[in-house]
């Protein structure tokens, strides 16, 4: 990771972005950017993820009951409508990848919901794994009309992990239907509170480098979940828009800059390099959030990039 401290603090939150994919390529794509350009979003006519989609939690290795209820309650808090949830919510923030839909003319189907859930407690791959071995973890999940999500423990090494990474999303070929294999979307986000949380958890620990400014305090008064709530969270909206490398995007397929990648490093008005932006304070435990979800849940959600207006929409 020597290489990354030659970069100011502008190019960690490309970095924050890019290690979502693959970062070299994704970096030298920004810095090339007029920085006084308009973001321009592509569409590539490619489908985007339509009707009921289950999102199936695979967790490998060691989580805590309350670990899991907090990323249990933010996949639940997407597709939630109830009147009783606080604004601005979860299923608020959510909404804005309809625009994604109404600009590909596609119909608006979508409907997220939690599916099942697949604990692996005794690394039946051991505590090192390849891109290859996250992909066949995903494999274990529903393979129809869903979305797996891998998530790895803190004391679990993946690669690319911190290096170039916080998480990623990509396809695999399922089970065959009329001689035709399907394709299944996934995603795979690690635990970086002891690896790399001023990577992976930052606005909840001090950057690596730039502005030392204090951290903010995390909503579920865990570093390393609220990071990976983070993580998955703009996953979840780079999966649905560009499930297949034929969606929405910006820049080389290798390294795209999806819905949220594309917006890093802002959490509310007024973000700038080293600032989350002004987001709201909770009044009794001091923790920084963006969205209410359900189960009187907290969370701080990445800005969304608006394809109609080529700005970054955030809740807060």
């Amino acid at each position: 990771m020597a290489f990354l401290a030659t970069f100011n603090f502008v190019l960690f939150l490309i970095v924050l972005a890019s290690l979502l994919h693959f970062t070299a390529d994704a970096r030298r794509l920004v810095e090339s950017d007029q920085p006084d350009q308009p973001l321009l979003f592509q569409y590539h006519n490619g489908p985007l993820l339509s009707g009921k989609i289950s999102v199936n939690l695979i967790w490998y290795g060691k989580f805590k009951p309350s670990q899991r209820a907090v990323v249990f309650d933010f996949v639940t808090s997407v597709a939630s409508s109830k009147p009783t949830i606080a604004q601005p919510s979860v299923a608020t923030w959510w909404k804005a990848t309809e625009k994604y839909y109404q600009l590909s003319k596609k119909p608006y189907s979508l409907a997220i919901s939690l599916g099942s859930q697949i604990l692996d407690e005794n690394y039946s791959l051991g505590k090192s794994l390849t891109n290859q071995q996250i992909m066949e973890l995903a494999s274990n999940g529903g393979q129809k009309n869903a979305i797996n999500v891998v998530l790895t423990s803190a004391d679990v090494a993946v690669e690319g992990f911190c290096s170039s990474r916080c998480g990623t999303h990509g396809s695999g070929l399922g089970g065959s239907s009329k001689g035709l294999n399907s394709k299944f979307a996934y995603i795979w986000v690690g635990n970086s509170e002891t690896q790399c949380p001023g990577q992976c958890a930052w606005p909840f620990h001090q950057p690596i480098y730039g502005p030392q400014n204090p951290p903010l305090v995390a909503p579920n008064n865990d570093v390393g979940l609220d990071g990976m709530v983070i993580n998955l969270a703009s996953l979840l909206a780079g999966t649905v828009t560009n499930p297949f490398g034929n969606g929405y995007y910006q820049g080389p397929k290798e390294a795209p800059l999806e819905a949220a990648s594309a917006c890093p490093g802002i959490y509310g008005k007024g973000a700038y390099p080293g600032y989350a932006g002004d987001v709201p304070v909770d009044a009794t435990t001091g923790a920084n959030y963006n969205a209410h979800g359900v189960n009187g849940r907290k969370y701080l959600l990445p800005a969304l990039f608006d394809p109609a207006t080529s700005t970054c929409f955030t809740l807060a």
